[in-house]
């Protein structure tokens, strides 16, 4: 290139503009004179004052250049100041992290060694640049909010893993997430900070103070008296703990917060910023003068319709500037200093970004008019400044900061040519672009202006769920209301301020799905797909490794703003092609998962590894499928290689510094400390080399084969299909119908979609439910504390007064959680966000069920898709409630329906080899038939299916767990059993609230249909009854046998026991002592009566008999212990003692919501028939002689006697030892048989 200024003919590109040297008057439709008052006008002197016409040198085009030059020149005294600058500050004028000596411990530090991520237990590094004299700035950008200390340090400072910034003598820094500031000792100081959050560091060596601001905000000095002197200079330094993030700006770029009199550490470029703004202010002056060719004057324009017509005077002229601003705009200050700002102006005239075509005018300038590498760099350098401007930008009632950026970058990408080239190299390669579609949430509510949106604050008392007792919920006083009502103003306010925000992410990704922009190469849609597809990748294959991960609460803005851009463009391409599938019928296809179109990395099949389907499969491919395997494909790959490809993916992602090490191209991590760089090559600290050695030869590894996505090579037929072409849709099966769905490449999408939800949505929208757990149990505890108070005794003023502080924290704590609530309520659990889910949800089931027509071919559907429909019904049923109840969804019912089909189909399903996802559906189920509404579902498949499911769950435990079955098997009886209808113990219920989202506290909910359907399969099937039982006392094994031999025993222990008047039972359960809550008389005792009620009434007479004859013959049964459930006390008791007013008796006629009449008769007729029985057994038994009585307990009668050995004992001491030992209790023999032994009577 040749040297700028040189003349009028450009090297740079060839624009046919040069002037003819040969005709100095003529210059194309403008002439000299009027071109000599334009180029005065654009480019006036610098005092600002003209020259009379007939005084100033006339300006062409050839002398042009000589002028701007001198303009350009006039202000160079910024040189002589940089001098005074360096004073009080040691170290390169390019301030960076310290990352070659500067450090401890392991440490990731960005490329352009700013940015840095902790890798070890408490890393330290510090900048390359110190100070002395003087007062200092610098900003750090909060990435993460965990355990970091920021600050300053001196050179002398010596860090370990345990001690860093902050921790030794001349260190000092600030902690925001202990909210306290460090020097040695530590005290409370400042405000917690959160991602997002920008803290600025101030040092005055003047005065010897130290301070922080965050977010602008003084927190006040935290350091004074610090010490200064010959020798003594500060570093900025951080120590961070392992995944925490930070990026520094010393000066770099402008400081987001300026503090007057405080001086970046690094310089800002002050000759090139004089230079940019007076080239702005002549690029400017273009755009505003315009010249009257036919009037021959110069006139005013609107500069928001300005454009570039072809005008060669115009075109020079901008030339000219260009020719000088170009070079500058690859600067990142400068770009975020002059060009953003510059831009940012033009839309602060509000309208709709269309109405603004300037900005598409200046971007087609940009491309003409300056080299390709430089606009490259300029809209690089520009997307981070926006990216990073947008994400530490403070929340505002308003949030109109978000939306100013955010309508800048909706510009930007309507430019096709721009927005290609950032979506080619920029967008998913270099910047964490998700970070578009997020809106943080506050941590502190009172900055984000949330009390003057919400000034009204409400909290919610115990909500109505399945399987809580109705009769808790309060009715709601009038006051209670009017909070609630306006509480709820509040929120829809909030709303529809979010809603702006969101509406405009949404615009960029319709930008970035455009699929109509061909012009000049392939269409956004396909770009945008290749760079989805990747993102996927990095986000499946590195599940283990934190620092390459897109953080979850990224991933669930950016899925539902990618649903809404879906179904906007699926139901444009329906009111296109009314042949297709509207959004609400979406579903993915099965032909994706095997044809080899769409990449699913390394993720499990249902069937198991791809390679074997292929193998196994490969002859059903052929015949329905019309697929053909390539023979050379099916022999790739063995175990052993599969084992080596492992074990090289696992130590290329957990050692990437064995690769950096002999040479190799570092995989790139594009989710580190810098909130806008992203899979940029970064360094190691020295310290990590060391550490992390390779572990096999670099010779294996060089043999490492990287795998290449196959995306990358497809073109939009591939993908669409042209000319018999199916494109993503080859190979579809005959099961599958011919209706078009819609668009290939949105299929695409969509199944990315679900994959997202499977890799860490469903994760965080677990998480943000913490907070309206804390809701809730703050509520409690002020509802308890404001309970105490009413009953504090007015003499006790001490408690009361400390009663009273706890009441204000907790409502204090309530007024901020309610309103932070509020905001995730909207951002993650509105109604919008809970029908996103919904509709992920149907698709999935849509997708499982056009699967599994397929017959074998089911078994390459990606096990996600069965996760995905688990966990999203599971989000919906527990995360959204009770804002959002799932029953006001449509459909609902009948999705419940399908769900429960599936289910109940596929958890023993053969294609299905994963041990895992088997486990999961059989999870699924057993919760599924815990609550009414979904075990009605179950009850509603067809007749066959519901069959099919009862034969899988009585089948012998062999390649499942049987624990879960059993829980199933039981949940369909849990409530026919006597008295027990109860969801917890009856005299909890008002004391201790319940968890309504566990299975296991669920109401109990038989189905009698199933129930039925087990009995009739075990009644008809002669093979299937006894393979039952022996499966689950095999499980039981011992112990269960031990329990039936030792039943009788436990019955009259528990009896005797817990019925006794004044007994030790009765004394534990009134202490009420913690930990033994649950012990009380209702559920021992109704178990127990419910046994003995089916053993003696609910039988045959043969039966009843044997048993009332066992129960009489045991001495220690007691008829009294009977009389007692039913509230009878004892006659003798009655007679010792008067009753006394406040005794209560305990009497199963008190529990009439638990047991029903019909259960109290069968009580009371047990206890008539035992009477009647035990008067005549006392009549007619004759007393028994001590020799009669086993020789073992000396409680039963010898009713046993052994072979061969003929020693006697009881049945029940026999019984218990024959369980473990086979010899005789008197002679040692081994005990061949056991008979019945009557006593033979006297002659």
């Amino acid at each position: 290139m040749t040297s700028r200024g040189a003349g009028t003919a450009f090297s740079r590109r060839n624009y046919r503009l040069s002037n003819e040297s040969e005709k100095p008057k003529v210059t194309g439709i403008v002439n000299s004179k009027l071109l000599n008052d334009y180029l005065h006008r654009i480019f006036p002197s610098a005092d600002g004052i003209q020259p009379a016409a007939a005084y100033r040198k006339p300006l062409t085009f050839q002398n042009l250049q000589e002028h701007l030059d001198k303009l350009l020149a006039e202000d160079s005294g910024a040189e002589d100041s940089r001098d005074q600058i360096l004073e009080g500050r040691l170290g390169p004028s390019t301030v960076v992290l310290d990352h070659i000596s500067g450090f401890e411990g392991l440490l990731l530090v960005d490329d352009d060694l700013l940015g840095v991520i902790g890798h070890s237990n408490f890393g330290s590094i510090r900048a390359t640049t110190c100070v002395y004299k003087g007062k200092w700035i610098y900003e750090v950008l909060i990435s993460s909010q965990g355990l970091m200390q920021i600050g300053w340090c001196t050179l002398n400072c010596r860090f370990n893993q345990e001690e860093g910034v902050g921790d030794t003598p001349d260190s000092y820094a600030y902690d925001g997430n202990r909210v306290r500031k460090w020097n040695v000792t530590t005290t409370n100081y400042g405000k917690s900070w959160a991602a997002g959050d920008i803290v600025s560091c101030l040092i005055d060596l003047d005065e010897g103070t130290i301070a922080f601001c965050l977010n602008g905000v003084s927190l006040g000095t935290a350091f004074d008296n610090i010490t200064r002197g010959a020798g003594m200079a500060y570093f900025p330094a951080i120590s961070l703990s392992f995944k925490e993030s930070v990026a520094f700006n010393f000066g770099s770029r402008p400081l987001r917060y300026p503090v007057e009199g405080y001086r970046p550490l690094q310089d800002p470029p002050s000759m090139d910023l004089v230079e940019a703004h007076k080239l702005l202010g002549y690029l400017k002056n273009v755009i505003h003068i315009g010249i009257d060719v036919l009037e021959g004057k110069l006139v005013e324009k609107d500069t928001s319709m300005w454009q570039l017509q072809g005008e060669p005077t115009v075109l020079i002229t901008l030339a000219h500037i260009f020719n000088h601003f170009a070079p500058l705009m690859c600067k990142v200050y400068l770009v975020e200093d002059v060009l953003m700002n510059f831009l940012l102006s033009i839309l602060e005239q509000g309208g709709a970004v269309e109405a603004h075509p300037l900005i598409q005018q200046l971007l087609d300038l940009m491309w003409l008019l300056m080299e390709d590498y430089e606009v490259h760099e300029c809209l690089k350098q520009l997307l981070m400044s926006l990216l990073r401007a947008y994400r530490f930008s403070p929340i505002i009632p308003d949030l109109g900061l978000q939306i100013h950026y955010l309508r800048l970058t909706i510009a930007v990408l309507k430019h096709e040519k721009s927005r290609k080239y950032l979506l080619n190299n920029v967008l998913f390669d270099l910047l964490r672009s998700v970070v578009f579609f997020y809106i943080k949430s506050p941590l502190r509510v009172e900055e984000a202006g949330l009390q003057e949106l919400i000034p009204t604050t409400w909290w919610p008392n115990r909500f109505t769920k399945e399987g809580k007792e109705s009769k808790e919920v309060k009715e709601e006083s009038a006051e209670e209301r009017l909070r609630r009502r306006a509480y709820d103003r509040g929120c829809q306010r909030l709303k529809k301020r979010i809603e702006v925000v969101e509406e405009l992410q949404v615009q960029i990704l319709k930008l970035l799905l455009n699929n109509k922009d061909r012009g000049g190469g392939e269409a956004s849609r396909y770009i945008f797909l290749n760079k989805f597809r990747k993102f996927l990748q990095e986000n499946a294959s590195n599940r283990g490794n934190l620092t390459v991960l897109c953080p979850p609460e990224y991933m669930v803005c950016f899925l539902h703003r990618l649903i809404s851009t879906l179904r906007c463009y699926w139901d444009g391409h329906k009111a296109k092609a009314p042949a297709a599938l509207n959004s609400e019928e979406a579903y993915v296809p099965p032909q994706l998962f095997y044809n080899g179109k769409v990449d699913y990395f390394d993720l499990q099949r249902l069937g198991g590894l791809l390679s074997h389907l292929k193998k196994t499969l490969k002859d059903d491919l052929a015949l329905k499928a019309n697929i053909l395997i390539d023979p050379a494909e099916l022999q790739a790959v063995t175990m052993d290689d599969l084992d080596e490809d492992e074990e090289s993916a696992t130590s290329t992602a957990q050692r990437p510094v064995a690769a950096l090490a002999i040479g190799g191209a570092l995989a790139r991590p594009s989710w580190l400390s810098s909130p806008t760089l992203g899979r940029a090559n970064r360094f190691l600290s020295t310290a990590a080399v060391s550490l992390m050695n390779p572990r096999r030869s670099l010779g294996t590894l060089e043999k490492m084969k990287a795998r290449t996505l196959s995306v990358e090579q497809r073109t939009e037929d591939d993908i669409e299909g042209s000319h018999g072409n199916e494109g993503l849709l080859l190979g579809r099966p005959p099961e599958e119908p011919e209706q078009s769905i819609t668009e290939n490449s949105l299929l695409e999408i969509l199944d990315g979609i679900v994959m997202m939800y499977n890799l860490s949505v469903h994760q965080q929208l677990g998480k943000m439910v913490g907070v309206s757990d804390d809701v809730n149990e703050y509520a409690l505890a002020l509802k308890d504390t404001e309970e105490k108070i009413s009953r504090c005794p007015k003499r006790r003023r001490d408690i009361y007064e400390e009663l009273v502080k706890s009441q204000k924290v907790f409502s204090e704590k309530l007024n901020h959680l309610s309103r932070r609530l509020a905001w995730i309520n909207v951002t993650i659990y509105s109604k919008e966000k809970m029908q996103d889910i919904y509709w992920l949800l149907r698709v999935c089931i849509r997708t499982i069920e056009h699967g599994d027509r397929t017959g074998s071919l089911f078994a390459f559907m990606p096990e996600f898709y069965l996760s995905v429909a688990m966990n999203s019904y599971s989000a919906l049923k527990n995360y959204f409630s009770p804002v959002h109840s799932m029953e006001e969804l449509p459909g609902y019912e009948e999705t419940l329906t399908r769900l429960a089909a599936i289910l109940a189909k596929h958890f023993a399903d053969s294609r299905i080899v994963g041990t895992d996802i088997r486990d999961s559906l059989m999870q699924a189920l057993a919760s599924y038939v815990c609550y009414p509404h979904s075990l009605r579902a179950v009850e509603r498949i067809p007749e066959e299916q519901r069959i099919s499911m009862m034969r899988n769950l009585l089948a012998p435990y062999e390649q499942r767990p049987w624990a879960q079955t059993n829980w199933i098997l039981v949940r369909l009886w849990r409530g026919c059993g006597f008295g027990y209808r109860y969801t917890r113990l009856p005299h909890l219920l008002k004391t201790k609230p319940e968890d309504a989202n566990l299975p296991s506290l669920q109401k109990p909910c038989p189905s009698t249909l199933l129930q039925r359907h087990m009995a009739d399969l075990l009644c008809s099937d002669c093979d299937m009854a006894p393979s039952f039982l022996n499966s689950v006392l095999n499980q039981l094994n011992w112990a269960f046998s031990e329990f039936i031999g030792m039943i009788q025993e436990l019955l009259n222990q528990v009896l005797n026991r817990v019925t006794a008047e004044r007994n030790l039972f009765d004394r534990v359960v009134n202490l009420r002592l913690p930990g033994l809550e649950s012990v009380d008389h209702y559920p021992i005792l109704v178990a127990v009566t419910g046994i003995l009620v089916r053993l003696l009434m609910d039988t045959d007479f043969q039966g009843a008999k044997r048993a009332t004859a066992v129960l009489l013959a045991d001495p220690c049964f007691q008829l009294c212990s009977i009389q007692y459930l039913l509230g009878h006390a004892e006659p003798s008791a009655l007679a010792a003692t008067p009753p006394s007013a406040d005794k209560r008796h305990f009497s199963l006629h008190t529990y009439t919501d638990y047991i029903s009449q019909e259960e109290l008769a069968k009580v009371e007729r047990m206890l008539g028939h035992l009477s009647e029985e035990s008067k005549q057994a006392a009549a007619s038994m004759l007393p028994t002689s001590e020799e009669d009585l086993c020789p073992i307990c000396y409680a039963h009668p010898i009713s046993a006697i052994f072979r061969p050995c003929s020693h006697k004992s009881c049945k029940a001491c026999i019984n218990q030892h024959l369980m473990n030992n086979k010899d005789c209790f008197f002679c040692k023999a081994t005990i061949t048989g056991v008979d019945d032994f009557t006593k033979p009577g006297s002659s």
